[in-house]
């Protein structure tokens, strides 16, 4: 499936998951690189052409949303991933639409990533939920959906929810609500 000389960007503020993932993916004959940030991540496309990568949705100064059309502008082909712990209808659908191949949500294996990496084609016998999603997930998928149409922007996102600004803040600091 893969090539033992493919090289892998790995995108990702959190420096234990970037370790681990490091040393799985290198013993799996891949050439990793690793960058902190959206900088750093730049240059290192620039210079070393990575087919692959996965993509932290949420960099500690950065959006990997933001961040991906720069990274496909400079490595067209590569094929991205995007990571995240804080997933959502949206970003995945915004992930897609800006050309990551998939999305995965945190924690993901090497063996999940390297198959998010390579599936061509969408899965149609994927098993759908028996249970709708509890309110407080479809509450904060609304907000993740308000808060990508302003781009980001707390304040607008706030006032288009009619709620303050700290609560907002408050909210978007706590981790998604489970299904």
């Amino acid at each position: 499936m893969q090539d033992t000389a493919q090289r892998l960007l790995i995108i990702d503020d959190d420096e234990m998951f970037c370790h681990v993932l490091d040393r799985a993916m290198t013993r799996r004959g891949y050439e990793v690189l690793v960058a902190h940030d959206a900088e750093q991540a730049l240059s290192l496309a620039g210079r070393h052409s990575p087919q692959l990568a996965t993509l932290d949705l949420k960099l500690e100064h950065d959006s990997g949303l933001k961040l991906l059309p720069d990274l496909l502008e400079v490595v067209p082909e590569c094929r991205v991933v995007v990571l995240t712990g804080y997933s959502s209808i949206a970003t995945a659908v915004e992930a897609i639409k800006l050309g990551a191949v998939n999305y995965l949500c945190k924690p993901a294996d090497a063996d999940e990533v390297i198959a998010a990496l390579f599936k061509q084609e969408g899965d149609p016998d994927i098993e759908v939920a028996e249970h709708p999603p509890s309110i407080n997930r479809i509450t904060w998928e609304h907000i993740q959906k308000v808060l990508q149409e302003h781009d980001g922007n707390i304040s607008a996102t706030a006032r288009a929810l009619g709620m303050h600004r700290r609560t907002l803040q408050r909210k978007l600091q706590k981790r998604p609500v489970r299904r």
